[in-house]
């Protein structure tokens, strides 16, 4: 029989802190705890959708560009383009914006 039951997910559910810590060397890494969890994909992607999230794709952006793996036009752009997702994370501004867009 399926279990209907709705689980509560846990306290550290989507914290980018929490599921996604920077490491000693200065990169991001899973803790062993979350690899065992069920809901590990969906807590990190939840948490990387969020405004935090936004910041570990800017650490990734300046780290391929200091590498020399995104030039310098592609790397404007994609900074362009998060800077977009931080003004849209509000719910109500995101509604706004694509109401705006729908009128014109």
């Amino acid at each position: 029989m399926v279990d209907l039951k709705f689980k509560q997910p846990p306290e550290c559910f989507a914290s980018i802190e929490n599921v996604f810590p920077l490491g000693p060397d200065g990169l991001r890494q899973t803790p062993a705890g979350c690899l065992e969890c069920e809901l590990k994909t969906e807590c990190l992607r939840t948490a990387l959708g969020r405004e935090q999230g936004v910041a570990v794709h800017e650490e990734r952006l300046a780290r391929a560009y200091q590498a020399g793996n995104v030039g310098f036009l592609e790397r404007w752009a994609r900074q362009k383009k998060l800077e977009q997702r931080k003004r849209i994370t509000n719910p109500w501004r995101r509604f706004w914006m694509r109401l705006q867009r729908s009128s014109r």
